[in-house]
């Protein structure tokens, strides 16, 4: 498909800076494709009302790490700053990364990050690295001298909550965000980018979506730095998706094929629980547990197997996020949100607004 049809023009001052508060006092827009009314506006502290007794949510357990890390490369007497943004991880030393400036690292180049002076102890912030590749869009490859827990702690000291592109560009990372950038679910480090559907929940709004009879599942995937990439192609089939680990245990998918067998549904929180159940899902529907790494890339035309409901934040134009979301709601219902949501000031991006895709009613 041509990628100009997920294309829209948003004013930059409904770029959201900092995230509602409380969290679920944000605003939701939901969505009934071919229901009356077709859009309707809520807040996410609502959710409850718009659920239904025997609905489970799906949200994602991971946790951010402060994966942006900023260090110096020495090469004899020539010294270059060098940003990087760990986004995968290959073992317990070794981290892909995307490099700015890439085009002055080389294989064989050492990288000191952190701005202790020589002799300071590697964990009180120090950390080095070899660049053992450097490949195409800046991706490098990096080789650290810690490993395992040594090397997480290090990069804890040493690394910053890498809030995306639209954000960081507009303001300092601060402490605030620490806490803000995490959903209340995190529990399992590894994601270089918060699933940010997820951030809009708070445990009273928890807790009334259980009195309701509404069951929430966790799941884990590690949301990687290619969600922060345009896509840069004219036609989705040439854009390449970078593989995220995740993981859904078998007592999930059972219990999520329980619910739907009793016609419940099962609602997504967020487009990372969305990829991982679809990569989990049998052409019957039925979801099996999966432990491994996704690529899936869901566009117009992708028949969902495992997803009958979604919450999610409004994304980026030319995303790979509206594709995921066109092919569940249909494109024209998409843009017709979005637009409307613009003229009624939503707040966009990872701290915005969020809307709620609802195309059927329970089946009970």
């Amino acid at each position: 498909m041509d990628v100009s049809l997920f294309d829209f023009d948003l004013p930059e001052d409904l770029i959201a800076l900092r995230p509602a508060v409380p969290r679920d006092s944000a605003r939701l827009l939901v969505v009934r494709p071919g229901g009356a009314p077709e859009l309707e506006h809520r807040y996410v502290r609502d959710l409850p009302e718009l659920l239904a007794p025997g609905d489970a949510l799906v949200v994602n357990a991971t946790r951010v790490i402060p994966a942006r890390l900023f260090g110096r490369r020495t090469r004899g007497e020539a010294v270059a700053r060098i940003e990087c943004l760990l986004h995968r991880r290959l073992d317990g030393a070794r981290w892909r990364a995307f490099a700015r400036p890439a085009k002055k690292l080389a294989a064989g180049d050492r990288i000191s990050f952190g701005d202790a002076g020589e002799g300071a102890a590697c964990l009180l912030g120090r950390l080095d690295a070899t660049v053992e590749e450097r490949g195409e869009e800046g991706e490098v490859t990096l080789a650290f001298d810690l490993a395992g827990p040594d090397l997480d702690a290090a990069i804890a000291v040493a690394g910053d909550i890498p809030l995306p592109p639209y954000i960081a560009g507009r303001r300092a990372t601060d402490g605030a965000d620490e806490q803000d950038y995490q959903t209340m679910f995190a529990r399992e480090p590894g994601a270089v980018a918060a699933p940010t559907a997820g951030l809009h929940f708070t445990p009273a709004l928890s807790d009334a979506l259980a009195a309701r009879g509404v069951a929430r599942h966790e799941t884990v995937l590690h949301v990687g730095a290619g969600t922060f990439l345009p896509v840069k192609v004219e036609d989705t089939d040439d854009h390449r998706m970078h593989a995220e680990f995740g993981v859904l245990d078998a007592a999930t998918a059972q219990a999520l094929n329980e619910t739907r067998a009793a016609g419940g549904r099962v609602v997504a929180v967020g487009t990372t629980s969305t990829r991982l159940l679809e990569s989990a899902a049998a052409p019957t529907g039925r979801i099996a547990p999966f432990a491994g790494e996704t690529d899936i890339f869901i566009t117009p035309g992708f028949r969902y197997r495992a997803v009958d409901a979604l919450m999610t934040n409004f994304h980026l134009p030319r995303s790979t996020l509206m594709m995921l979301i066109s092919a569940f709601a249909g494109l024209d219902v998409v843009k017709r949100a979005y637009a409307h949501a613009i003229e009624q000031r939503y707040r966009f991006y990872s701290y915005g607004d969020a809307c709620l895709f609802l195309p059927q009613e329970p089946r009970r």
